[in-house]
């Protein structure tokens, strides 16, 4: 086998492997990273001798863990992950403003969900199966713990 044969089994296994630890969960890269790994160390065993072998068992090892450390970083993965903040709440209902009856104005289209007005409150309302466009009337027909269920008017 000839070094770079053994090089880019055991780089492509150790990039398996780290891949398998950070990003992708389910067992398969790993084990064939992991079994790439011992493949090139292994063949450079046999074909180049001893030293040369413990010296890429050393290096893989230096390298595997050089990856990891890089990988693991804060940084490294910042420009993947999400900054969104997500500040959305359950509605709080004030019973003295919405209870089943109550009228109120659509504030964005009920897709069967979204926002709708009552005295000046928004909040999110369920309406009940149809579509309903914005800024149309709305009364309150059902309210079940935070779900407010409404229809068109």
């Amino acid at each position: 086998m000839s070094w770079v044969l053994t090089i880019g089994v055991i780089l492509i296994g150790l990039i398996l492997v780290a891949l398998e630890i950070v990003a992708l969960p389910g067992g398969v890269s790993g084990i064939c990273g992991g079994i790439m790994v011992i493949i090139g160390i292994w063949q450079t065993y046999v074909h180049h001798g001893t030293t040369v072998g413990n010296i890429t068992l050393i290096a893989s090892i230096i390298v595997g863990i050089t990856l990891l450390v890089v990988l693991l970083k804060s940084k490294t993965w910042k420009r993947f992950s999400l900054d969104n903040e997500s500040n959305s709440k359950v509605n709080e209902i004030d019973n003295s403003v919405i209870t089943i009856g109550a009228k109120g104005k659509t504030v964005s289209r009920l897709a069967p969900a979204g926002k709708a007005i009552f005295d000046n409150e928004i909040v999110e309302v369920h309406s009940t199966g149809e579509f309903i466009d914005e800024n149309q009337d709305i009364e309150v027909v059902e309210i079940e713990g935070y779900r407010i269920v409404v229809r068109k008017v």
